[in-house]
């Protein structure tokens, strides 16, 4: 066994990191390329005649400039759905599937607390975040010239990039407090998707809703995404709420894995 269980964890799940790092950056990459046929007459104008429900729905409102079109297409779809399977899968993994598979007191047989394991765990579930993240920077900046993305500056892609991590971090502790409180990874991954759905249709679909035009603020992809990082820099707001929610299920989960029995 390693010297932490921060460094197992990252040892553990080398490869699989690596994999994603390398499918989110390839599956990204792939879609910023897109932009040369994007801007083009004549998509310009079947983009204006689509429904304007539709464009609201999946946020392709400012499709037509660079920054708009990665902003929706890019980190507002693809590599958010991305970023919330492997959180999600990971998260849920953290305590409840060493747990499930009969192994966690083992672990726990070291002179390690439950707090700390459980902790350790979820800043490697952080770091592995920030690589996957790094991974998608570094191919985003090197299409920046060579496919005409023009307007976008590197500090502005560093913020997006900080916005995806903690977007990460929010489903990742999700699923971390709901496998950590009850121990199986099945409550974990649909604590998980429910937030998913739910993030997506407050997002797009529901404040089209006459009465619910102020829900949007209660979605992930919002705090991810509405206040155009990708154009406008960093956005404190959006950052602090995601902090303060990553921290309470943190918390949570933690608790309530110190306080429960364990199955074996």
């Amino acid at each position: 066994m390693l010297a932490d269980s921060f460094t197992k964890w990252l040892w553990d799940r080398r490869r699989s990191i690596a994999t994603w790092t390398v499918a989110v950056a390839a599956v990204g990459g792939f879609y910023a390329a897109f932009w040369p046929t994007i801007d083009s007459p004549d998509m310009r104008d079947a983009i204006e005649n689509y429904p304007s429900g539709l464009l609201e729905a999946l946020n392709y409102t400012d499709i037509a400039t660079p920054s708009g079109y990665l902003s929706a297409t890019v980190y507002g779809l693809v590599v958010a759905a991305l970023v919330i399977v492997y959180s999600v899968s990971a998260g849920a993994r953290l305590v409840a599937g060493d747990e499930e598979a009969g192994t966690l007191d083992l672990v726990l047989a070291h002179p390690l607390s439950r707090s700390r394991l459980a902790l350790q765990r979820y800043a490697a579930l952080v770091v592995s975040l920030v690589t996957i993240s790094s991974g998608l920077l570094v191919v985003i900046v090197a299409l920046v010239k060579p496919f005409d993305l023009t307007g976008i500056s590197f500090g502005d892609l560093l913020a997006m990039h900080v916005h995806l991590v903690l977007f990460g971090m929010v489903f990742g502790a999700m699923a971390y407090a709901a496998g950590a409180a009850t121990g199986r990874r099945a409550p974990a991954v649909g604590g998980g998707a429910l937030l998913a759905v739910f993030g997506f249709a407050a997002n797009g679909i529901l404040p089209q809703v006459d009465g619910l035009e102020w829900i949007d603020r209660l979605s992930p992809f919002a705090w991810l995404n509405g206040g155009a990082p990708l154009q406008n820099g960093l956005q404190i707001v959006d950052l602090s709420i995601m902090v303060v929610l990553v921290v309470v299920l943190v918390a949570t989960g933690t608790v309530a894995f110190e306080r429960r029995d364990v199955s074996v």
